[in-house]
């Protein structure tokens, strides 16, 4: 029976609020066995962004990363929120290390080609050193990755976490039990994005293309489901998307190919 790796992303709504995110690493802290969290920031990157006078440019839940935009996320995600996390992890006897896909060429990326929107340096993962990642799980450390890769040739690129989610959690797939969970501040996928209340337990790869035709899922919640279905198709065990409150309890979202 494999080892049980937990794999937790949580979002910039979780980050914005101390006492939402206290609760979850105070969670996280407390769970047994080899596991890595995975941030964004993105909420804050904006603010940020635009005091600056860097306005956010979106599309379909994607920033649009231009030269300065870069410099704003690289600040945010690797800098302020990574080792702010770091350090309220070790406040709780968790040995966190901070890393990007820059450090230890963890997670090597290429700049987003081929589309017909120029994402700028958007970054699409190429590979993981899940054997340098597992030495580090092995040792005792607790990895905690920032949306940042590179490509090897000395250029950053902000890449979705997400997809760095999944991406992590496929690469250990096959030597381990593979729990994925996407945290942020709802209880899971809704019907009504204004009822907590019309939280969908259940969604399969058919049922998810029906609500995307029909609308009630869109937005930021579709690269988060592309990413999570990709991860269930690599052999990770268990996806699901929940709140802050339901951190390993499968109480949010299950996803099901």
């Amino acid at each position: 029976m494999p080892d049980t790796l937990f794999v937790l992303k949580i979002g910039g709504h979780v980050l914005a609020q101390a006492d939402v995110l206290a609760d979850v690493l105070d969670q996280f802290a407390r769970r047994e066995g080899p596991k890595i969290l995975i941030h964004g920031g993105g909420k804050r990157a904006s603010q940020i962004g635009k005091a600056l006078g860097i306005p956010a440019q979106m599309h379909e839940g994607r920033r649009i990363t231009d030269a300065d935009t870069l410099e704003v996320v690289t600040m945010v995600y690797a800098g302020l929120y990574n080792k702010r996390l770091v350090a309220e992890l070790q406040a709780r006897s968790c040995n966190a290390l901070g890393m990007s896909g820059a450090d230890a060429n963890s997670i090597r990326a290429h700049k987003r080609t081929g589309t017909t929107i120029d994402y700028g340096y958007v970054g699409d993962i190429d590979a993981v050193d899940a054997e340098g990642i597992d030495r580090l799980l092995v040792a005792g450390f607790t990895p905690v990755f920032c949306a940042i890769t590179h490509d090897k040739h000395g250029q950053l690129l902000n890449t979705n976490a997400d997809t760095i989610a999944a991406t992590l959690a496929a690469a250990f797939a096959k030597k381990y039990s593979v729990h994925l969970q996407f945290c942020f501040e709802r209880p899971g996928v809704l019907r009504d994005a204004e009822r907590d209340d019309s939280l969908i337990p259940t969604i399969t790869w058919d049922d998810y293309q029906a609500y995307r035709q029909q609308g009630i899922i869109h937005s930021g919640m579709l690269p988060k489901l592309d990413n999570a279905f990709a991860a269930l198709r690599a052999g990770v065990k268990n996806v699901e998307v929940s709140s802050h409150e339901d951190i390993g309890s499968f109480a949010g979202t299950t996803l099901h190919l």
